[in-house]
């Protein structure tokens, strides 16, 4: 197979492919599956590790998914009075940076707790160790690029993956040959980003659809209490 046939399969299709079950999937398990719509917290059985843990790694994923969130898909006319090319990559390396940091290394907390201790272990699903195993991988890939975007502050790396996730996003054809010629780090991080959301619907991941559901606590109508 040719190197374009991967790269148009890999970074062209399959990112449609993931997209599409993760929201199908997602529909239907909440619609047949909703007893198992959790994300089946161990917290009963060690306390301390857990609160450290989660709380580093949720606090530094969300910034992290924010900062992706922001830095690729912001057009580049809403950026660029402020920041230029290389300004932008800077803020994007140092923010994720230190927040990958952070996320890396209470999941590390986590997956340790979950490996070592007896009961923990013997209560959790082999998926459940598999997803844990995936972030810590996607968490370590990511800070794996800081080191080659520092190499190269011109910020032309951080426009083409730019680039790229909004032609993904607004189904331009060709997105993929944006990134034919990227470092291969880059690829599987992407690849793996894409590939989280793939199986999603099928592990405990899917309870991040509730995380983004609590906003409506915000905007719903006071609860009414009566006294008997």
């Amino acid at each position: 197979m040719s190197q374009h046939f991967v790269n148009a399969l890999l970074f062209g299709i399959y990112p449609y492919v993931c997209l599409a079950i993760w929201l199908l999937g997602s529909l239907i398990r909440f619609d047949r599956e909703q007893y198992t719509w959790k994300s089946d917290s161990s917290q009963l059985l060690r306390r301390r590790q857990l609160r450290l843990g989660s709380n580093l790694f949720h606090v530094g994923v969300l910034i992290v998914i924010g900062g992706h969130f922001a830095g690729f898909l912001a057009p580049h006319w809403m950026v660029s009075p402020f920041l230029n090319a290389s300004q932008h990559q800077w803020l994007a390396v140092m923010a994720g940076g230190i927040a990958g940091i952070v996320a890396i290394v209470g999941l590390s907390i986590l997956l340790y707790r979950r490996l070592s201790d007896p009961r923990i272990r013997i209560n959790s699903a082999h998926a459940d160790i598999l997803v844990l195993a995936i972030l810590w991988l996607q968490l370590a890939l990511g800070l794996a690029t800081i080191p080659l975007s520092l190499a190269h502050m011109d910020g032309a790396m951080f426009e083409i993956l730019s680039d790229y996730v909004k032609g993904v996003v607004t189904f331009q054809p060709g997105a993929a040959d944006l990134i034919i010629q990227a470092p291969l780090v880059y690829k599987v991080h992407i690849a793996l980003g894409f590939t989280i959301f793939l199986i999603s619907p099928f592990t405990r991941l899917v309870h991040i659809w509730s995380g983004m559901a609590t906003l409506g606590f915000l905007v719903r109508p006071h609860q009414i209490v009566r006294k008997r």
